[in-house]
């Protein structure tokens, strides 16, 4: 299987990479999904896909509805040679910081892949240290098959963990926002604290955590990203 077959089924135009020539078999597309959130952890997808079995309509997971990003995760899973999850826990984010807890799950995902492949192209400027040569892409997952789909896959699975994690801690809206600095997270944080399930190296927690109950801010005063 060439590399220039995984992207002969998708249009130039969004999907523009030239493979490299040094690449030798299938080459697997690796993202990852929860670096911005205050609580959650990280997780990241890995996928090499069968240029026999093409999936239409792959896409930079963020402009994709839940229900799309779900439908496209189930072909993805049923279509690809191979897929993987890799996570990277809060207490991994906090111990060695976000970049490097992103990394360790990438890691995690492509160990999980059950085919060797030549080549990882991950979204992004920074690359994991992997067994493979790999190449950083800024913008990938808007333009490589595999990146898009190993964002999808990663971005269902986290929804649904957080989606989880809101029945274990009411009164978050885990399920609504997911984790990321939105302004009802921000006052859940005033009124209720902070859980073990957020990022205490994140400066936002860190300051919900130490302010005194009569010092938190009011909904109309909390922040918004």
């Amino acid at each position: 299987m060439s590399s220039v077959q995984i992207f002969e089924s998708f249009e130039q135009s969004h999907f523009d990479f030239m493979p490299a020539p040094w690449s030798s078999g299938p080459q697997a597309g690796v993202d990852e999904v929860g670096i911005g959130p205050l609580a959650g952890p990280v997780v990241a997808g890995a996928v090499v896909l069968d240029p026999q079995r093409p999936i239409d309509a792959l896409a930079d997971s963020k402009t994709l509805t839940a229900k799309k990003r779900e439908m496209l995760a189930e072909e993805i899973r049923d279509k690809a040679l191979s897929w993987s999850l890799g996570w990277a826990s809060v207490a991994e984010i906090d111990d060695l910081n976000i970049l490097r807890a992103s990394h360790l799950a990438m890691q995690r995902a492509y160990e999980g892949l059950t085919v060797d492949v030549g080549m990882v192209l991950v979204d992004g400027n920074k690359t994991p240290q992997l067994a493979v040569p790999c190449v950083a892409l800024v913008g990938g997952d808007k333009r490589i098959p595999q990146i898009s789909a190993a964002a999808i896959l990663a971005k269902v699975a986290r929804d649904a963990a957080m989606a989880d994690f809101d029945r274990d801690y009411p009164g978050y809206g885990f399920a609504r926002h997911k984790g990321y600095p939105t302004k009802a997270h921000f006052q859940a944080l005033a009124e209720h604290g902070a859980t073990d399930l957020h990022r205490r190296s994140f400066t936002p927690v860190r300051e919900a955590l130490a302010r005194e109950p009569a010092q938190r801010p009011l909904l109309n005063e909390a922040v918004t990203p």
